[in-house]
C-alpha cells in the first residue's frame, strides 16, 4: 500500500469513534464526578484520584525510547499508543502518558505529537494546538515571575538585583530565532531598566521542568519558590521567593496541574500532561500523570523525547530518581529509514531500498540498546515498520537478534493499530514479568557533578572524554561549594547523533563533548548543561509546517500532522 492511498492522520483522527471522556474515565475506575470535563471528550483528572488510591498497588511501568531520529520523527508516540492499544487487546489494563505537544515543532519541521496512522490519540486537532491551555499556563506563570523582575527593578530594586546576571528570559511557546536575544526596558524610565535580554522556547522553561517533576501543588508551589533569577550585585542568588512570585506563579498553574485524560483511536485512556523538550530538558511527561496511571492501570507505557541518549537516560536520571520510579520494562524504537540515515544516507535519498545502509546502522541501534540495557531495565526493539520498507531492508534489523542480545520484533501498529503490535506486546509482558528488571540510575548522588557529567558523556555517548575550560570547571565547582552537588544533571544535546556534531552519524568513537554553559535548575532540581551549539530557542525552517496548515471550505483545520 502506498502512502498516497492512504488517508492523513488528520482525516483518520476525524473519522474516530470517540467515547464520551467518562466513559474512558470508567475504564479506570475514575469516577465521573472526579473529572473537569473539557467538552465531550478531554477532561482534567483531579489530583485527589490519586490520594484516594494512596494504598493501591502499583503497576508496571514501560518506558518507549529510541535511536537516533530523522528531523520527521521515528514514531516513538505512535509506538507507545500502539504498544498501550495492543497490550489492552491482549487483556492488560493499559493506560499511556505522553507529552502535551508544543506549538513549534507543529508549525516547524516535525509535526504534531500525537501519534500517526492508526495509533493515535484524539481529539488530535486540540491536543496539538491549546489542549487545555497548559502551555499558555506554563508560559503566562513564566513571564509573570519576568514582569515582577523589571518590575522590582522599575520600583528601586531593595533588594539589589544585577541587571547585568539576570538569568530569567521570557518564554513564547513558538519557533522565532528573533527572539533568542533582545533588549528590554528602552522608552525612558517610566519603562522600567534597560538591558539585555531573550526568550526561549515554553518548553525549555523552567516552570514547565518544574511543572513535570512537582509531585503534589504544595511541592509544586516550593519548587517555583527556588527558582533563581538571577543574581545581586554581591553575587548573592535572588530566587523567585525573594520576589513573592511563588505563589501567584502556583496560582496561574492550579488548574493546568491536574492530569488530562484523553483517549486512543481503540477508545483506550490516555493521559497527555507536560512537555519538555528531551533535548534540552528532561523530554518526560508530568510525574504526577504517571504515578497516577500507575495507580490505576495494570500496565503504565510512556515515553521519553529522541533517543536513549537523551530522554531515556533521563528519565531514568532524573525523573525516576525524584519520583521513585522502577520501570519493569523498555522498548527501543527503529525504523529502517533511521538506520539509512545513521548508515550514511542523505535525508533526501532514505526512501531509496539500501540494506546495505541499513547494515551500517546497526551499529548506531547497538549503542541505544547498551545504553538502556546499562540501567538494569530489560529491553526490547521493535522494528517500527514504514509502507516504504521494503522485506530485505527489514529482514537485515530482524536478523540482529544475536548481535543485539535482545528480541526484535517488527509491528505496523501505524497500519492496524492496536493489532499490528500484539507480538510487541507479549514480548514487552513476557519481559515485565519476568521479574529481570534491577533498575540503577547511571550514577550516585554524592558523586561530584563533572564525574556525572563525564560519565554520560563516556558511558552512554561513547565519547573519550569532555572538554571545559578553566572558568567552566570553576562554575561548577561553585554549584557543589553552594551545596547544588547532588543534584541529577541534565544534559542538552543535538538529537541527530551520539555526539554533539548532528552529522556525525552512526556510533562514533574517538571525539569529545565540548560542554558550553552550565546553569543551576534549583526548582526543577538539577544542573543543565548545555553542549555543542544547542539552541533553548529554536528557529522555523525554510519551508515551515505553518505554510500548509489552514481552515477548508467548512472552517476544519487541514494541513496538520
Amino acid at each position: 500500500m502506498s502512502t498516497q492511498s492512504y488517508p492523513s492522520d488528520i482525516e483518520i483522527a476525524r473519522d474516530a469513534d470517540m467515547l464520551p471522556i467518562a466513559d474512558v474515565a470508567a475504564r479506570l475506575n475514575i469516577d465521573a464526578d472526579e473529572l473537569i470535563p473539557y467538552g465531550r471528550t478531554k477532561a482534567k483528572v483531579q489530583l485527589s484520584v490519586y490520594d484516594r488510591l494512596e494504598q493501591a498497588p502499583t503497576g508496571k511501568l514501560v518506558l518507549v525510547t529510541a535511536i537516533s531520529p530523522t528531523p520527521a520523527g521515528e514514531g516513538k508516540t505512535t509506538t507507545t499508543v500502539g504498544l498501550g492499544d495492543a497490550l489492552n487487546r491482549i487483556g492488560k489494563r493499559t493506560a499511556i502518558c505522553l507529552r502535551e505537544p508544543s506549538l513549534g515543532p507543529c508549525f516547524g519541521v516535525k509535526g504534531g505529537a500525537a501519534g500517526g496512522g492508526r495509533a493515535q490519540v484524539v481529539p488530535m486537532e486540540d491536543i496539538n494546538l491549546h489542549f487545555t491551555g497548559d502551555f499558555h499556563a506554563i508560559t503566562s506563570a513564566h513571564n509573570l515571575l519576568a514582569a515582577m523582575i523589571d518590575n522590582h527593578l522599575h520600583q528601586g530594586n531593595a533588594l539589589g538585583i544585577d541587571p547585568r546576571r539576570i538569568r530569567w528570559k521570557r518564554v513564547v511557546d513558538l519557533n522565532d530565532r528573533a527572539l533568542r536575544e533582545i533588549v528590554v526596558g528602552l522608552g525612558g524610565t517610566g519603562n522600567s531598566v534597560p538591558r539585555e535580554a531573550g526568550f526561549d522556547i515554553t518548553a525549555a522553561s523552567e516552570v514547565m521542568a518544574v511543572f513535570t517533576l512537582a509531585t503534589s501543588l504544595a511541592d509544586l508551589r516550593e519548587r517555583l519558590g527556588r527558582i533563581q533569577i538571577g543574581s545581586t550585585f554581591d553575587r548573592e542568588p535572588v530566587t523567585a521567593a525573594d520576589l513573592h512570585a511563588q505563589g501567584a506563579m502556583t496560582a496561574l498553574l492550579r488548574d493546568a496541574f491536574s492530569p488530562n485524560l484523553v483517549q486512543t483511536l481503540e477508545n483506550n485512556p490516555a493521559f497527555v500532561h507536560g512537555g519538555p523538550f528531551g533535548n534540552i530538558a528532561h523530554g518526560c511527561n508530568s510525574l504526577v500523570a504517571t504515578r497516577m496511571s500507575q495507580r490505576l492501570a495494570e500496565y503504565t507505557v510512556t515515553e521519553a523525547g529522541f533517543g536513549a541518549d537523551l530522554g531515556a537516560e533521563k528519565f531514568f536520571d532524573i525523573k525516576c530518581r525524584v519520583g521513585g520510579l522502577m520501570p519493569d520494562a523498555a522498548v527501543v524504537v527503529a525504523t529502517v529509514r533511521a538506520l539509512k540515515f545513521q548508515g550514511g544516507v542523505k535525508l533526501a535519498d532514505i526512501g531509496t531500498p539500501d540494506p546495505a545502509a541499513v547494515e551500517r546502522g546497526l551499529d548506531h541501534l547497538e549503542k541505544h540498546v547498551e545504553n538502556v540495557r546499562r540501567f538494569g531495565v530489560p529491553t526490547v526493539v521493535c522494528l517500527n515498520s514504514f509502507v516504504s520498507d521494503t522485506e530485505e531492508e527489514a529482514a537485515v534489523v530482524l536478523r540482529a537478534r544475536n548481535r543485539l542480545n535482545v528480541d526484535v520484533v517488527q509491528a505496523d501498529h501505524w497500519l492496524r493499530g492496536g493489532a499490528g503490535a500484539e507480538d510487541l506486546a507479549r514480548a514487552v509482558v513476557a519481559l515485565a514479568e519476568s521479574g529481570k528488571a534491577d533498575f540503577r540510575p547511571l550514577y550516585k548522588d554524592h558523586a561530584r557533578l563533572l564525574v556525572k557529567v563525564k560519565k554520560i558523556a563516556r558511558e552512554i555517548y561513547g565519547a573519550d572524554d569532555i572538554i571545559a575550560s578553566t572558568q567552566l570547571r570553576d562554575r561548577f565547582h561553585k554549584l557543589e561549594e553552594r551545596g547544588h552537588g547532588a543534584l541529577p544533571v541534565c544534559m542538552a544535546k543535538t538529537q541527530y547523533s551520539l555526539s554533539t556534531d548532528p552529522l556525525l552519524k552512526g556510533r562514533p568513537r574517538n571525539f569529545d563533548i565540548p560542554l558550553r554553559d552550565v546553569e543551576l535548575r534549583a526548582g526543577a532540581g538539577f544542573i543543565l548543561v548545555l553542549t555543542g551549539d544547542i539552541m533553548t530557542m529554536p528557529g522555523l525552517p525554510r519551508r515551515p509546517a505553518a505554510e500548509s496548515i489552514d481552515l477548508d471550505a467548512d472552517g476544519r483545520i487541514v494541513g496538520l500532522f
